[in-house]
Parts: structure tokens; sequence; C-alpha cells
């Protein structure tokens, strides 16, 4: 399906997009705070990065439902929740492993996490974003986002995602989404919150607004908040999430 926004075109993604869609999201993710906890060395983030997300849109195009811009600029990857088949998600978990290598503890160990607070009602699940450098800025992110919520809307169905700044989070909060209980990653590593968009006729997750007992031995934190009208362009990317680069991640 394609729409237009102002002068933003969305459309899903095919295949022949995937070499360009690999470049994006990887080279969103190297300035991602979750990027410099998984691999702190810059040279093997770049290097590993490619390799994972050869994996990811590989999987997503197989598994789950991913829209780019008319010009490839960037890219929305989402999953219809509840969770796949044990033999999808053991798939994905071994071509993690093979793509990071050395780093697949700490992939996995996010993986884990996240999964472990994820609601389980059904909704959809935007697991992956990102805005190529220089088309950030110009409102794709947004009518990347929207494009896909003007689709599962009218079916009543929810969204979910990970924040990984509070800038992000309150990008996220334009677009309707409300903040859960945040995690923290292990070992000084950043804060993420959860966030739920429940569209009219929809309800929140029973509990998503209560702490979860902490993975890490950090307490969790609660931060209330409401959706505001949209606004600022999304312009991120995160390993299961919603996130921008530090310079305008």
């Amino acid at each position: 399906m394609t729409s237009t926004s102002t002068t933003v075109t969305v459309r899903q993604a095919t295949p022949d997009d995937a070499g360009r869609l690999i470049g994006v999201l990887a080279e969103s993710f190297l300035h991602d705070p979750v990027a410099h906890w998984l691999i702190s060395d810059h040279d093997d983030r770049r290097f590993v990065s490619y390799r994972y997300f050869t994996h990811v849109v590989g999987h997503s195009l197989q598994y789950g439902h991913v829209d780019t811009t008319s010009d490839g600029s960037a890219a929305a990857i989402w999953y219809a929740r509840p969770a796949p088949s044990p033999s999808i998600a053991a798939d994905r978990h071994v071509g993690v492993q093979e793509a990071t290598g050395a780093y697949a503890p700490k992939f996995l160990l996010l993986e884990t996490m996240f999964e472990s607070h994820h609601p389980p009602e059904a909704h959809h699940y935007l697991a992956y974003a990102a805005v190529s450098p220089e088309h950030q800025g110009r409102g794709t992110g947004t009518a990347l986002l929207s494009n896909h919520h003007q689709q599962i809307d009218p079916l009543g169905l929810p969204a979910y995602l990970e924040a990984t700044s509070p800038r992000n989070r309150d990008l996220c909060l334009r677009l309707g989404y409300l903040p859960g209980p945040s995690m923290v990653l292990p070992n000084g590593g950043p804060k993420i919150w959860r966030m739920w968009r429940a569209p009219l006729g929809s309800t929140i997750p029973t509990g998503f607004f209560t702490p979860h007992l902490p993975l890490t031995g950090e307490p969790n934190e609660h931060k209330g908040g409401h959706a505001g009208p949209a606004g600022n362009p999304l312009t991120w990317h995160t390993p299961r999430g919603c996130s921008e680069p530090p310079s305008s991640r």
C-alpha cells in the first residue's frame, strides 16, 4: 500500500529495497545509545551492525511488515503480535548469533529483556525505525509511522515500541503513545521507555503503568505523560524501538 503525506510518499518495502534499507538502519545504528552499550568499539560497531541488519531486514521482509519511502531514505519494521511461532523466534535468535559473533550475548540479553516486558495483548510492534541523516527534519519519520497507524487504527489495533531517550519518548508522545515504566540496561547502559498507543476503542494493557521488578538490579522509573498532536518529525533508529542520533538518535 502507498500513501502520501505532504512531500513524503510511504510504501511497503520489497526484497529489492533490502540493500538500501540495510544501509539506512546500520548507519543510524552507529550513533544509538543502545548501540554504544552493545558494541563499544566504533569500527566493530559499523561492521557488526551491517551484518546484524542484513539478518534483520531479511527476517522482517519474510515475517514482518516493512515500510519505506519512495526514495528509500527511511525504514520502519513492524511485527504483528502475539509473538510468532517458536520456530520463527528460534530462527531469529540463530541469525542474531551468527551475525553478531562475540557480541551475541549482549544482543540476546537485550532481546530477552525486551521480550520479558512485552505486553501479551494483540498489537503491532514497531521493532526498528530509521531515517537517513540527510533526510532528517523533514517529517519523514512522522509520515512513516502515521501511515501505519492509519492502517491499524480502524482495526482497533494498538501499537507498542521501546524509546531509548527522553527526547524520542516525547516525540512518540506526539504521535499518541503513552509511556510506561522504564527499563535500564545493566553495566551503565541507557534507559529505555516502553510505550503503548491505544486507538479509540482499544484498551491499555493491565498493569502497563505498574513498574516491573528490574532485571538489572537498578530501579525502574515511571514517568507519566499524555499524548499531544503530531508535531516534530521522528528521525531515528533503535534496535527494537524508537530513537534518533544525538546530533539531530
